[in-house]
This record gives structure tokens, C-alpha cells and sequence, in this order.
């Protein structure tokens, strides 16, 4: 996508000061504080930094943790899986494939059958409701 930002500066213009925070420098937003972590509307969960569909609402499920939870992406291709030791334990962090933000990460907790669980950041998602 040929209108994302290049550099910092483009970023902390696009963003909000909480976007930026967990997009651009792997930042979390605090449990259950998030916009969409008890979400329920039925629709498409987008890359906040640039649009892309990365989660559907059929795929998200309650699972108690205070940030979106999410079985699936939406398409395989469209998050990347990366190792995460700056907890001090290793975690596979989940960015977005387009843009490189941080969206959280992926446990394996989850529910049957895939047994995934997408812990993702409201802040780094934008949502558009099904018509």
C-alpha cells in the first residue's frame, strides 16, 4: 500500500498516541480496557495502521483474558508470527502482514479445534460492522 507512512513521523500523524504505542513500538493496552475486547457486532476486524482485514467476527470468542480473542485469521497470509522473549518467556508475537504493525499474540488455549488463541490489542484493530 503505496499511502502508508515511511517513517516515524507519518506513523504518529496516522495514529493515535495508543495506536502508535502498540503498532509501532509493540506496546499493550491494560486488560478489559480496550474498545473492542467485548465486542459482539458481527463484522470484520481491520488493521488500525492500514486496513486490512485480519479477523472476522465468527472467529472471536470470550475467553476471559481482557483483550480481543480471535480462533483464526481471517486468511492465513494476512498476520505474520514472530518469537517474543522481552516478557523474559518466549511468546510468538502476531503483526500484520502489509504493514508490520504489532497486534498482540497467539497462545495455544485456545478452543477446539484449532486450539489457538489470537490475544490482539483493541488498539491496533479498527472494525466495520457486516451490512
Amino acid at each position: 500500500m503505496s499511502d502508508l507512512p515511511t517513517d516515524e513521523q507519518g506513523w504518529r500523524l496516522k495514529l493515535t498516541p495508543m495506536q502508535f504505542h502498540v503498532l509501532r513500538e509493540a506496546g499493550t493496552e491494560r486488560a478489559f480496557t480496550g474498545a473492542l475486547w467485548d465486542h459482539k457486532t458481527p463484522g470484520t476486524y481491520h488493521c488500525a495502521g492500514c486496513q486490512t482485514v485480519l479477523f472476522r467476527s465468527d472467529e472471536k470468542y470470550e475467553s476471559g483474558c481482557g483483550w480481543p480473542s480471535f480462533t483464526a485469521a481471517h486468511a492465513s497470509d494476512r498476520v505474520t508470527e514472530h518469537e517474543d522473549v522481552s516478557s523474559g518467556r518466549l511468546r510468538i508475537e502476531v503483526r500484520c502482514a502489509v504493514c508490520g504493525g504489532h497486534l498482540g499474540h497467539v497462545f495455544p488455549d485456545g478452543p477446539p479445534p484449532l486450539g489457538t488463541r489470537y490475544c490482539i490489542n483493541s488498539a491496533s484493530l479498527s472494525f466495520q460492522a457486516d451490512e
